[in-house]
């Protein structure tokens, strides 16, 4: 099919819940994307932060391909290898007790919501269950998730909303108290806040968060949807902060472009969910967890060095072209956000880009770089290049 042709049967049978780019895409090698006539595009997107290992990755291939002919699923009544070596694995490098495996960041998020409410019910009973987020905070398109999220922009349409969320400035302990009350169970953060703009936490912020959490017994939660798997340079972000969540949250590029998400619990929390108490058909799906599996043999400690190298190099370089829409950028690793001067819309920015074959995205005000994480310096130096010749 033509790329017109694709966009005309999408628009036609699929439902218009996405503001869509006018681009097809057929097949990509790398981090780089084609579409069906064969026009090459350098993406710095990589699915939104799902596929950290690019396109092509022959060993991600194989392994769900062989993981195919063997098993393609089976329900989780009964015990499968390669969930079971997942688990094991990411307890082992975040430092966790116990996981479950979910299908996406909404779902997963969910998840951890009936994790910390239930902790305080079996703690302390009835009445405990309020959750605390941050503002600009972005956690789900679920009913909940939405609540949990600290934009009102997004408490629209779906009335009524699950209750039981209040919310605090970013950086902010006065604000932070401010929301608290007898009826608080867990305070819910995202460390690099992501579709509101790539908005790092203050270290300082969190380590004293993370002490107020303790003295009172709130669970301390981190959604890691984003942030999580080597996107930021450390396998999880927290890992950066000097903490430990309680429960923490992960997805997109936990099986380097095949749906899969989950939560990682402490020892405090590892038995609260108990038998019946939460499930999902297609968690911890055999050939999703085979595909994981190849993308945590591939993050190496080395492997995610390199990550924050290059995160550092294209922010310097980024500066350093001095376009005049942009203004400075900010984030860790290759979760990188670009502030849009005044006077320029960061959509229209994208666009012009995207025409011009470099995928970026929006975040809040400003623009998003999530590239694969095996992007190459020619790959990089391809997209700046890009734009500096159209944004100068």
């Amino acid at each position: 099919m033509t790329s017109n042709e694709i966009r005309d049967l999408t628009q036609k049978y699929i439902m218009p819940t996405y503001g869509r780019f006018p681009v097809a895409i057929d097949r990509g090698e790398g981090s780089r994307l084609y579409d069906p006539e064969g026009r090459e595009y350098i993406d710095f997107t990589s699915g939104i932060g799902v596929c950290d290992l690019g396109y092509g990755f022959r060993p991600w291939a194989d392994a769900i391909a062989e993981q195919a002919r063997k098993l393609g699923h089976v329900s989780n009544l009964f015990y499968t290898e390669p969930a079971a070596k997942l688990a094991e694995i990411l307890c082992k490098r975040a430092g966790m007790s116990d996981a479950f495996f979910a299908n996406g960041g909404g779902e997963a998020n969910e998840g951890l919501i009936k994790l910390a409410r239930k902790y305080s019910f079996d703690r302390y009973g009835q009445g405990r269950s309020t959750i605390i987020s941050l503002r600009n905070s972005f956690h789900g398109r679920t009913i909940t998730t939405l609540k949990a999220t600290g934009q009102e922009v997004f408490h629209n349409y779906f009335f009524p909303f699950t209750e039981g969320f209040r919310y605090a400035e970013a950086n902010d302990l006065d604000s932070l108290n401010a929301a608290a009350g007898e009826d608080v169970c867990a305070v819910l953060v995202e460390l690099v806040q992501g579709e509101g703009g790539v908005l790092p936490l203050d270290r300082d912020y969190v380590a004293a968060l993370s002490e107020l959490c303790a003295e009172r017994d709130w669970l301390l939660l981190a959604d890691e949807v984003q942030t999580g798997i080597g996107r930021t340079g450390t396998l999880f972000a927290f890992q950066q902060y000097g903490v430990r969540p309680d429960a923490l949250t992960f997805a997109k590029g936990i099986a380097g472009g095949l749906p899969m998400s989950g939560i990682l619990a402490n020892e405090k929390c590892r038995d609260v969910l108990g038998p019946g108490t939460h499930a999902t058909t297609f968690g911890a799906n055999p050939v999703c967890a085979a595909a994981a599996l190849v993308v945590q043999e591939t993050l190496s400690n080395a492997f995610l060095a390199e990550v924050t190298r290059k995160g550092r190099y294209l922010r310097e370089a980024i500066e350093a072209l001095e376009l005049p829409c942009f203004g400075k950028t900010r984030g860790l690793g290759l979760m990188i956000g670009i502030s849009v001067a005044d006077g320029y819309s960061n959509r229209e920015i994208a666009s012009r880009l995207i025409e011009n074959g470099l995928l970026v995205l929006t975040a809040g005000a400003g623009i998003r770089l999530l590239p694969p994480l095996v992007i190459t310096k020619e790959e990089m130096d391809r997209g700046l290049s890009i734009m500096r010749q159209v944004l100068s």
